[in-house]
């Protein structure tokens, strides 16, 4: 049998060196079809993909498998931080009330999330702002749903997967990685699909996450130029793990959209993913 490209440049990536890949050339097609079926084998634990394109300005493909998973944190530098709304604040969510400032992104056929002592709880579809935002500081907390930590199926991008989409077009990630790990572009706090964290700053699961982060938003002229790109620095439990990071475009599944001329202010999305994640604390201080 002969295998498929994907496995092919898994080998070279992992060994570029002109004369090893020179002597896997000269093998008998049994013999390197071994090889490779060995080498596939090893990366079956790897979720990800190899065929998809790649990340401009990176050896890695989207979504790839075999992009270095980011050091975990100290365990003693991680504290969820529960601050509370400054003055001049927009409370998204105060632990009362999910329809207040927020809608479900499919209009009157969804449903606004389901408040559960004192936390929003991810259901059924979509919601976003009533509001309009462009640079904010935003701060929220989560946590991985419940039971998810007592179920060994729930893994990798089924581990508690939501995101914040930032003008809802722009991803951060939101997903438990705190035992199980996933494509590194796909992680807790990625810039999904483009660029890990510097760090894997989970607490353990069902234990409260929290996020503060400064979003500037992209700009563009008259003619749909992009000015400047977004950026993003986000604090997850104490830790830094986006620093002034720059989005290559908006955020989607195994692709890189270009930029696309949109307003300079439009909602904050939160994304269902058929997993109950939970959120609460959370407010924005919109920048001038």
């Amino acid at each position: 049998m002969e295998f498929g490209q994907g496995h092919k440049t898994l080998f070279f990536t992992l060994f570029p060196e002109p004369s090893v890949c020179q002597a896997v050339r000269t093998f008998t097609p049994t013999m390197r079809n071994l090889f490779f079926l060995t080498l596939a084998a090893a990366s079956l634990s790897a979720e990800g993909y190899l065929d998809t394109p790649l990340i401009p300005g990176t050896q890695w493909h989207v979504h790839d498998s075999t992009r270095p998973q980011p050091p975990r944190a100290d365990k003693e530098k991680l504290k969820c931080t529960t601050t509370a709304a400054p003055a001049g604040a927009v409370v998204l969510f105060d632990g009362k009330d999910a329809a207040a400032e927020w809608e479900a992104d499919n209009g009157a056929k969804g449903v606004t999330w389901e408040v559960k002592e004192g936390a929003m709880v991810a259901r059924k579809n979509g919601i976003h702002t009533k509001k309009s935002f462009g640079d904010i500081t935003l701060h929220t907390e989560w946590r991985s749903a419940e039971g998810y930590d007592k179920n060994e199926k729930k893994k990798g991008q089924g581990n508690s997967n939501s995101g914040i989409f930032f003008l809802r077009t722009y991803e951060l990630q939101v997903l438990d990685c705190a035992k199980t790990e996933t494509y590194a572009d796909g992680m807790t706090a990625a810039i999904y699909g483009q660029l890990p964290p510097l760090f894997n700053a989970c607490n353990p699961s069902r234990e409260w996450n929290s996020y503060d982060i400064e979003w500037t938003a992209p700009r563009f002229d008259q003619d749909g130029k992009v000015l400047s790109k977004a950026r993003i620095t986000v604090v997850m439990n104490g830790v830094k793990v986006q620093d002034n990071s720059e989005y290559i475009g908006p955020s989607s599944h195994k692709v890189n959209p270009p930029y696309k001329k949109h307003a300079d202010k439009l909602p904050i999305g939160l994304q269902f993913h058929g997993d109950p994640v939970e959120f609460r604390n959370m407010w924005v201080v919109e920048k001038k």
